[in-house]
């Protein structure tokens, strides 16, 4: 099991697709869904991770980009999503485990980073996820690349 230090820096949630999503310190997954209250989590894509290391990418002095901004449910610090391939299992937190489903999206029209700053980072480094194990998440907690 690799860590290298790697751990949820940030959980955000929103009950609605296209809200904003608002940061959580806990929250429930669930295996075969996603993250209880948010939207996403009855999706074909349950639950997104994006590396906060890739906000300085979208640096703008008209944008303030926080955790959740580009819709994430979990903004993660000091893991390389460049090693990350679809299957691969990924644990969060003493009993979350994923597997990666999809790399990256299309941007939707109207995307507000897109439009200020001309680029976009979670179409090439958004990670999808299923959940094939639930549990508590915290901030804080760590991560683990399985397989």
């Amino acid at each position: 099991m690799e860590n290298n230090g790697a751990h949820i820096y940030r959980i955000s949630i929103s009950p609605q697709k296209g809200q904003k999503k608002k940061n959580v310190s806990e929250v429930e997954v669930v295996a075969g869904g996603g993250i209880e209250g948010d939207a996403h989590g009855h999706s074909h894509r349950p639950l997104s991770l994006l590396p906060h290391e890739s906000f300085v990418k979208v640096e703008h002095p008209d944008l303030d980009v926080k955790p959740g901004d580009f819709a994430e449910n979990i903004t993660t610090v000091g893991l390389d999503f460049t090693n990350v391939a679809v299957g691969t299992r990924i644990q969060l937190g003493a009993s979350v485990e994923v597997e990666v489903i999809q790399i990256g999206k299309e941007c939707h029209k109207g995307c507000i980073i897109r439009q200020l700053v001309g680029d976009c980072i979670m179409p090439r480094e958004g990670v999808f996820a299923r959940v094939l194990s639930g549990g508590k998440l915290r901030e804080g907690d760590d991560i683990r690349i399985l397989s």
